[in-house]
């Protein structure tokens, strides 16, 4: 069994992390445009990046009776992204409709001429619309499952940690 501690386990999921947001660019950089759900699958990265540097700090340095609130919001973060990650594949699975702003925004315009121009300049990046599988998932669908493992990493570390649901805290509630 790994001997997971505290600061390793936030050490983990801010690499984790930071290395998705890392790797979504570079598959951008390659030309593999985000749709607007992937980039909102973006942001509980981020805020999860921030939180796990802040409980990556509390583990090492800080007051330890902070970093289980720390890990807990880390759950709570990459478990939504876990329900949004499985949303944006449903889409693309089409089991069930994405949202109507992903067919591309349209600037307005003065003449039917100008309109015309720009439906031809302008690139659509449908939700629904598969850019990359890799081993039969599309990226969202992976984001979904690297947010289930940083979900139960975070709770395992708030358990550890001294969580609500530590079996320091049961002792303690329940004598």
């Amino acid at each position: 069994m790994l001997n997971l501690t505290p600061v390793r386990i936030a050490l983990v999921i801010l690499l984790v992390a930071s290395g998705s947001i890392v790797g979504a660019l570079i598959f951008e950089a390659l030309g593999y445009a985000p749709c607007e759900l992937c980039l909102k699958e973006r942001i509980p990265y981020y805020a999860g990046i921030a939180l796990a540097g802040l409980a990556l700090f509390l583990a090492a340095k800080g007051p330890a009776s902070l970093l289980p609130a720390a890990f807990a919001g880390l759950a709570l973060i990459f478990a939504a992204s876990a329900a949004f990650g499985a949303y944006h594949a449903g889409v693309e699975w089409g089991f069930w409709p994405g949202p109507m702003d992903c067919t591309g925004v349209l600037d307005h315009t003065r003449s039917v001429e100008d309109f015309l121009k720009q439906l031809q300049t302008v690139k659509v990046v449908r939700c629904d619309a598969v850019a990359i599988r890799i081993l039969g998932l599309s990226l969202a669908g992976w984001n979904a499952v690297i947010s289930v493992g940083l979900a139960a990493l975070a709770g395992w570390g708030a358990r550890r940690s001294g969580g609500l649901f530590s079996p320091r805290r049961k002792a303690a509630l329940w004598p």
